[in-house]
């Protein structure tokens, strides 16, 4: 049977038992010391002669690609020009007096011949206006007609005595009234003549009807369009260029024009002097050779060559660098010991 002394001997012996003893702690020590001696060593060795911490290893050369470029005192660029084809001729049509539209005879699309009737206005009114006017042609030349036999038997008289010249005279007069009466109307009637033929209209040329504006029974005012006309088998480029430029064209030779990625031959027809103020360019004007290959509204360019009097270098656009300031730079080649550095210089970009 154990007492309470004994209980507490055994324990205190227990803990004396897990105390480091002189050995480990000397043990310990000396490990400690040989790792801050083996890590001092190794920041000893890595440390350069001025000071600071370097890793001692050689850079891994990038090969890039290079180009040889040639210095030159001048260059030619060539410049690119756009402008539309368009027909040369476009008429937007309609009738000279106002009313009401009869009949409309073509449509979009339509392909029409030079003088093809096209539309038509209610002439009702004007054809009874003509009839009108015929008939006092009629009234006017029996007048007239009246007037001479008049003036027939009135000089006879006069001859024999039996009635004043004054009265000759006023029969001669109403004869010549007759007469201008008979003009008066006839002009009446041409004028209907020709309103009636305007009331219709026809095709100025031959093309391609753009758009229908009306359709019948519409009333319409004078001037107002009905129908688009565009001249088919005769277009026509139009393109703006500097006046630098356009002075080194020739009329009458022959150009290229892209059109669509298609080259087009066309020959320059016109050419003005004056200077756009808007856009500042010339307006020339081409003839399209062959118009089956293109439409009307296609955009068209013409590709010109340009000598520049100014000393440079080409090199790719992907040489080019942003530099500092909003410079630009390329890298240079330079031999160094035996090798090859690429290092920036700054350049000017002219093109």
């Amino acid at each position: 049977m154990t007492g309470p002394n004994d209980e507490h001997q055994n324990g205190a012996g227990a803990a004396q038992s897990h105390k480091p003893t002189a050995l480990k702690g000397l043990v310990f020590l000396i490990i400690l010391t040989a790792i801050f001696g083996l890590l001092g060593l190794f920041v000893l060795q890595q440390r350069s002669v001025e000071g600071p911490l370097v890793v001692q290893t050689k850079p891994v050369p990038l090969s890039v690609s290079v180009e040889t470029v040639q210095l030159q005192d001048q260059f030619e660029i060539d410049e690119r020009f756009s402008g539309l084809i368009s027909a040369r001729r476009t008429s937007e049509l309609g009738f000279s007096s106002g009313g009401r539209v009869q009949g409309i005879y073509v449509d979009v699309g339509d392909k029409i011949k030079a003088s093809q009737r096209l539309a038509v206005l209610d002439t009702r009114a004007l054809n009874a206006q003509l009839k009108s006017a015929e008939a006092s042609i009629a009234e006017a030349e029996a007048s007239h007609a009246l007037a001479l036999a008049t003036l027939e038997r009135q000089a006879t008289l006069n001859e024999r005595g039996h009635v004043s010249a004054q009265i000759v005279d006023e029969a001669g007069a109403q004869a010549d009234t007759a007469a201008a009466r008979i003009d008066a109307a006839k002009a009446n009637r041409d004028v209907l003549r020709v309103e009636i033929d305007l009331a219709a209209i026809r095709a100025p040329f031959a093309g391609t009807i753009t758009q229908r504006y009306v359709d019948e029974g519409a009333i319409t005012s004078p001037g107002e369009p009905v129908l688009a006309l565009v001249e088919d088998g005769v277009l026509e480029a139009r393109i703006g260029l500097p006046a630098k430029a356009a002075k080194t064209l020739t009329l009458g030779k022959r150009y290229a024009l892209s059109v669509d990625g298609a080259n087009v031959e066309v020959t320059l027809r016109a050419m003005t002097d004056v200077i756009d103020t808007s856009q500042r360019t010339v307006a020339t004007v081409f003839d399209i050779e062959d118009s089956i290959e293109v439409s009307a509204g296609a955009v068209a360019r013409i590709a010109l060559s340009q000598q520049i009097d100014e000393r440079g270098f080409w090199v790719p656009v992907s040489a080019l660098s942003e530099s500092q300031r909003g410079l630009w730079s390329v890298y240079l080649a330079r031999p160094l010991n035996g090798d090859w550095i690429a290092e920036p210089g700054t350049v000017d970009i002219i093109y």
